[in-house]
């Protein structure tokens, strides 16, 4: 009884960082795609290219993404030391569905019909996958 309440704590736990490795991946996506949207188009000059991607990597939004992302990494770690690599990391596949919405939300992105059949294949696939937990 109490090895199988520490493995449900431990699943809690690890999901928590799962959880959170997902919000701080979108966070990152979407941050950057607002901040090079405003930006406007990728310049056609090597020079041009160059100066653009300077600003973006100096942009204080930008940066944020960054930093989002090297914490996700850290709570990755983290959702791997409680949890198989193989129940976690197909909950990773949820980024792609948060951050299809929120593009659609934020950016007016459309959602088509294959999107939504990819997005509902993607959580049946996640639902298969975590169900067979061993």
């Amino acid at each position: 009884m109490k090895s199988e309440l520490m493995t449900e704590k431990s699943t809690l736990v690890g999901l928590s960082y799962v959880g959170a490795t997902i919000l701080l991946t979108v966070y990152g996506q979407l941050i950057i795609k607002w901040r090079v949207g405003l930006a406007g188009s990728f310049p056609v000059g090597s020079a041009g290219k160059f100066e653009f991607l300077v600003r973006r990597l100096l942009d204080v939004w930008v940066i944020s993404g960054f930093v989002a992302a090297f914490v996700a990494s850290l709570t990755w770690i983290a959702a791997i030391t409680q949890l198989p690599l193989s129940f976690a990391y197909p909950f990773m596949s949820l980024a792609f569905l948060l951050v299809m919405l929120a593009s659609a939300f934020f950016f007016g992105e459309a959602v088509t019909t294959q999107k939504l059949a990819g997005a509902l294949l993607v959580v049946l696939g996640l639902y298969v996958a975590s169900s067979g937990r061993s």
